[in-house]
């Protein structure tokens, strides 16, 4: 019985049909992260291209066919089924293994080559080019449309530009920048002989069209529209596009030095230019001050049952929010981001968004213990793991030998009224900051599975998962159906949540930028700023503001229920840059975030190359010393991982490569 079989009979009729409705319903209304009607087919079979620009309705299915073919970023695993996510970053990076190697994490193992690139969304992102630019150039030809409809439409259009060609720089670095005047057809631009520009005319080229968008998107839709992009989504993805091009894998980079166009210039820029930190600070600051985002937050639980918001350690600011954590759940402000409690169209923190795609897409899957009809092979690096702090915010490496300990804590607990915590729990795993908790799963954590019907006859509702060799996360019959580390991914469980038969899955968002970003990308560029930058567009001079960086950097810190810096940890721009890493890896964990991070600051190479550090999970329940003793892993092939300086960019595909004579491979492949 192959696992396939195998799993059918676990998720029953019920399940299954959870899953494909769930997958359908993604496919259909999500992969863009816009609703939309893909008449593709019927466009081109029914109707000439001039006739789709004298119907306001054909434009827009026009225009949403075009962003049908942005890739689904929310799935970030794919499965040994064959599904593939739609970017290397979810299993790409160094915050957990997974025993299969699959297109998102076989770049790690020398599995991706010129002949098989595992991805290829070039030809794909240039058809959504090409088409943002038929948009552009006969949007004037409708006369049905309203002034406010045409300057919407072009918005759309620019910031579909702007983000397939982000989407392509983001991975493969310089690239080509088309004619605005669109190809007759998508062969065309696929064999057009055109060289790449530089990285940064590349980045000039995205802002611009973002600037674009800006001026012409709204700064609010209403909530039937609410995945179509806004005015503050234009302007937070050109910030990001700007922190990236700050950065030092692309500001100023001899690694690249030999890599040159046609006529001798540096696709990589060769001296750093700080200014570029500048304008990353200015374009973060004009989404702050739109005044229409807001990191989320949940009100402080108080109960008679002791079960409510966990007290604050009293290394934590009691003052009410953004000022300190008083009057809120850490724990809940973050959990709910991304579990379904809410209806993404309420969340201020949201600011480019879409349904997650995870559940229909094996994700869950490799989450979720054997018993509740997962195989829980998503193990959670140890390195990362020792990266959540403690509740009081120190390092976990300041723990006491008791707090890093594997005997059982001893006692039930309960806060943020249903976070359960089994008397089975050992110490290492007690006590940590809020986030470790709406993040991770560990041996003995309970599963509620609230949505299972028969939970309390089966024993799946509460089910407390453990990691041990034959232990109830795994089935000793499958080597393909255990954790590797002892930790795994819980970020987006609901407690309703359950992929067995009998119970549903509640409907996920997924954020692709959030105004957490915002603020923390601020930080970052403040800090590496040298003398002052006056932005143009908004008049403001932007410094190295020490007091600036501390305000932003502690709204993250407090709504995380973690003390706050002072200006004297801020003054240090070095130990400032430490900091705003480490809250990065912890505030986006699991986000598709980490992948890009570690290639823009050039830290990639000493993050994979070190080994797997995990718990002993070969260690049965009866030897729980030696289950919680850390050891290196290095016994399976997704163990061994590898990073070489050509991995900073993805290569080109050969198909891509046979049809522009102009193009050449990226360096070192």
């Amino acid at each position: 019985m192959n696992i396939f079989d195998k799993n059918k009979i676990r998720t029953g009729f019920v399940g299954k049909i959870a899953i494909i409705v769930t997958a359908f319903v993604t496919i259909l209304l999500s992969s863009s992260c816009e609703q939309y009607l893909d008449i593709e087919k019927y466009v081109y079979d029914q109707t000439t291209l001039d006739s789709i620009f004298l119907s306001r309705t054909r434009t827009e299915e026009y225009l949403n066919g075009a962003a049908a073919l942005l890739y689904d970023e929310s799935v970030q695993t794919g499965s040994e089924w064959g599904y593939t996510p739609a970017l290397p970053s979810g299993l790409g990076s160094d915050e957990a293994i997974i025993p299969f190697v699959l297109p998102g994490n076989s770049i790690l193992y020398d599995e991706v080559k010129e002949t098989d690139s595992k991805f290829n969304p070039w030809p794909q992102c240039y058809q959504g080019i090409r088409k943002a630019n038929i948009v552009l150039q006969n949007i004037n030809k409708n006369t049905e449309l309203t002034t406010m409809e045409k300057n919407d439409f072009m918005g759309r259009a620019y910031f579909l530009r702007a983000y397939f060609y982000f989407y392509l720089v983001r991975m493969y670095g310089p690239v080509v920048i088309l004619p605005d005047i669109p190809f007759e057809t998508d062969e065309d631009v696929s064999a057009a002989s055109i060289e790449r520009s530089t990285y940064d005319d590349c980045v000039t080229k995205i802002c611009a069209d973002f600037d674009k968008a800006a001026s012409m998107l709204p700064i609010e839709r209403i909530e039937s529209q609410q995945y179509l992009p806004t005015r503050g989504a234009a302007l937070a993805l050109k910030a990001r596009t700007e922190l990236y091009a700050a950065s030092p894998l692309v500001n100023g980079n001899s690694y690249y030095s030999d890599w040159k166009t046609s006529d001798g210039r540096n696709f990589i820029n060769q001296t750093a230019d700080n200014t570029k930190w500048g304008k990353a600070a200015a374009s973060f600051k004009s989404v702050i001050d739109l005044n229409r985002y807001a990191l989320n937050t949940v009100l402080k639980i108080d109960n008679s049952k002791g079960t409510g918001t966990l007290p604050l350690p009293s290394t934590v600011s009691s003052a009410d929010f953004p000022d300190g954590a008083g009057n809120i759940d850490p724990y809940k402000s973050y959990k709910t981001l991304f579990d379904g409690t809410y209806q993404p169209y309420i969340m201020k923190e949201y600011i480019y968004y879409c349904p997650n795609g995870m559940a229909g897409n094996g994700d869950y899957r490799l989450i979720n213990p054997d018993k509740l009809g997962g195989n829980a092979t998503f193990s959670v690096t140890l390195d990362m793991i020792d990266q959540y702090r403690m509740a009081d915010g120190r390092d976990f490496s300041q723990a006491t030998e008791t707090e890093k300990s594997g005997d059982a804590v001893g006692a039930d607990k309960t806060f943020s009224s249903d976070y359960l915590l089994s008397a089975e729990r050992a110490h290492r795993d007690d006590g940590r900051e809020p986030r470790f908790y709406a993040s991770i799963g560990f041996n003995a954590c309970i599963w509620p599975t609230t949505s299972h019907r028969d939970g309390l006859s089966s024993g799946t509702r509460n089910y407390i998962c453990d990691y041990y060799y034959g232990g109830s996360g795994s089935n000793l019959n499958d080597n393909n159906c255990r954790n590797r580390t002892g930790y795994t991914n819980r970020k987006y469980i609901n407690q309703d949540d359950c992929i067995f038969w009998n119970g549903v899955l509640k409907a996920k968002t997924y954020p692709i930028i959030r105004y957490a970003e915002v603020l923390l990308g601020y930080v970052e560029a403040l800090n590496e700023i040298e003398g002052s930058y006056k932005d143009e567009t908004s008049n403001q001079i932007f410094t190295r503001d020490v007091n600036q960086i501390v305000k932003y950097f502690n709204m993250i810190r407090y709504r995380a229920g973690q003390p706050g810096i002072t200006a004297a940890d801020a003054s240090d721009k070095d130990n400032m840059r430490k900091l705003i890493k480490h809250e990065r890896l912890i505030e986006f964990a699991f986000e598709g975030q980490r992948y890009w991070d570690l290639r823009r600051w050039k830290d990639a190479y000493d993050a994979y190359n070190r080994p797997i550090r995990g718990l002993d999970v070969s260690a049965r329940e009866s030897q729980r010393t030696q289950f919680y003793t850390e050891r290196i892993w290095n016994t399976e092939k997704c163990m061994k991982r590898e990073f070489t300086n050509k991995m900073y960019f993805w290569p080109l595909d050969r198909n891509v490569l046979s049809k522009n004579g102009k193009l050449k491979q990226n360096p070192g492949w």
